[in-house]
């Protein structure tokens, strides 16, 4: 007989998940009563919690115990079990446990006044990549930073990977497709970066103050936040924090603005955001690309042009921006996050911060540190690029859903409830090929697409993949939107889904229980916002269902 402990399962452990500083919790373990146990400890690095006999249950006697954490924090935990031949840890296998070998269990203890917003849980997203999506007449194109290639942008076909390839999209386009947008139940936008930048994708921001010209203007991005707004559309922006360009106001490694860190060398405000280890040749860049020289994030005087009362954040905020996704969160200090955090929830409480993170957010380890992402109130959400692979894997017949199964309940495990809805679930992204072209069948797009939006989180269209586009890796997954040439079967997919996330609440808020997953099925519940729904995804035969119980 084995000693029985499953943190997921509510007769071991309540509440499910994470715990809140000041929160009680509850712990049951299970012993078979042959072993004779007379102590238990539940042990963790700054944890310590006495277990008592308190029953007994057929063959096994039950060790109950109960804390209330004061401090937020990560917790990783064993049992220390003395019996009467001796003592042991006990450690977690799978659902189950093992003596002596195998993992600790997890528990987040998360600050007492951490909520993310509640009316970012369960949105849809729909992500743009401004040069890419659409066009409505020409900008000005005054102070557009050379060289740049502007193209056709009906006829865009990107020879390579040049950055200095423009298709032309603009705000007004964009503006122009809400109605468009809207109709795909969509709930918020999220833009790829539209500061002004030297390339195509505006990763190395040039001034974070300014409209790209080819964009269009300021004017055109405050009307672009109000037509969103008056459809019930929110817009979150990309905050890409962790670097700047080379070419911009504050490096000035061309020489195109004056007063920039290489410009004018220890008389610029700049210089000290930087790390030159030979100026002005040798500096820190983000990976290695000369183009993207790092900054020195928690160098006061950037602090306080990005998170000041009258600095970046702030001014975006304040002409209509509704929150901002963190480009390489895991690159950026936690201290600089938190920061950042507290100045968007002083503008705008219900305004969202979300972190650009590739692995399980809670558990995160950066640069040799443990991340705080939750555990210090940083992120509302983050890219939810956990449930990808094991959707992808499952749609295209590589796994038969217990993998999906396990990863999803191991998420949900470890991130906090309100934060898992806000996390933007992802199938394409500008950083990866085109679902279209993983997944070319027709029953395995529409399978996965279903479980993007029935899983818990907040799922993200990528521009064009509800419209059938296809493309490899960049540039080809960044093509210009095919208006007029649009799968119209995906698309009505698309919205039935989005219908589908916004009509029931227990699929934008409710929890998750698998009750099968294997063979090519999954059946799963949602409960939450005062109802349950049952889905069930056959693979195989291509079918899927939402039904209220």
């Amino acid at each position: 007989m084995n000693i029985l402990y499953n943190s997921r399962d509510t007769a071991y452990k309540t509440p499910f998940g994470p715990v809140w500083a000041g929160q009680e919790c509850h712990i049951c373990i299970h012993i078979p009563t042959e072993c004779g146990a007379f102590r238990v400890i539940l042990t963790a690095e700054g944890l310590e919690v006495p277990l008592e006999k308190a029953d007994t249950a057929g063959d096994y006697d039950l060790f109950r115990g109960r804390f209330v954490p004061e401090t937020a924090g990560l917790y990783f935990y064993c049992f220390h079990i003395w019996d009467k031949n001796g003592d042991f840890d006990l450690f977690k296998a799978g659902d189950g446990t093992n003596m002596g070998l195998g993992d600790r269990w997890q528990l987040s203890v998360l600050p007492a006044d951490y909520q993310p917003p509640e009316s970012y849980r369960g949105v849809v997203y729909y992500q743009i990549f401004p040069d890419r999506f659409a066009k409505s007449g020409d900008c000005d194109l005054t102070g557009k930073l050379e060289p740049y290639i502007l193209r056709d942008f009906d006829s865009f076909v990107p020879a390579t990977r040049d950055a200095s390839d423009f298709a032309g999209g603009n705000l007004n386009g964009i503006t122009e497709k809400l109605d468009y947008i809207a109709g795909l139940g969509v709930n918020v936008i999220y833009l790829n970066p539209i500061f002004m930048a030297a390339s195509n994708h505006r990763y190395d921001t040039a001034d974070y103050t300014r409209i790209d010209p080819m964009l269009g203007t300021e004017e055109d991005f405050v009307r672009l936040c109000r037509e969103a707004h008056g459809r019930g559309l929110r817009i979150v922006l990309d905050g890409v924090f962790s670097h700047t360009g080379r070419d911009s106001v504050y490096f000035d490694g061309e020489n195109h603005f004056g007063g920039g860190a290489v410009s004018a060398g220890t008389d610029s405000p700049y210089y000290k955001w930087y790390d030159f280890q030979e100026f002005p040749s040798k500096y820190t860049s983000w990976w290695g690309f000369e183009t993207l020289p790092c900054v020195n994030e928690m160098d006061p005087s950037y602090m306080e042009f990005i998170l000041g009362e009258q600095g970046v954040v702030a001014k975006w905020l304040r002409l209509g921006v509704d929150g901002f996704r963190l480009d390489v969160a895991d690159e950026l200090p936690d201290e600089f996050i938190a920061a950042l955090r507290r100045r968007v929830k002083a503008e705008k409480p219900e305004a969202v911060v979300i972190g650009e993170v590739w692995e399980d957010v809670s558990n995160k380890v950066s640069y040799g540190v443990r991340r705080a992402y939750f555990t210090g109130a940083e992120l509302d959400g983050a890219i939810n690029y956990p449930f990808r692979k094991p959707i992808m894997a499952f749609a295209s017949g590589r796994e038969g859903g217990e993998s999906l199964a396990e990863t999803v309940m191991t998420i949900a495990e470890n991130y906090p409830a309100g934060a898992l809805d806000c996390c933007m679930t992802v199938l394409g992204s500008h950083d990866t090929q085109r679902i279209g072209t993983l997944l070319p069948g027709e029953k395995e797009r529409r399978v996965a697409a279903f479980l993007q939006f029935a899983l818990p989180g907040s799922p993200l269209i990528y521009y064009g993949d509800e419209a059938g586009m296809t493309g490899g890796s960049d540039p080809m997954c960044r093509l210009p939107f095919p208006w007029g040439r649009e799968d119209e079967k995906m698309q009505a997919l698309y919205r039935s889904l989005g219908q589908m996330k916004n009509s029931f609440p227990a699929l934008r808020v409710g929890d998750i229980r698998f009750q099968q997953a294997g063979g090519g099925r999954l059946t799963f519940t949602r409960t939450g916002g005062g109802q349950t729904v049952r889905c069930t995804v056959d693979r195989d035969a291509g079918t899927f269902e939402a039904t209220v119980i």
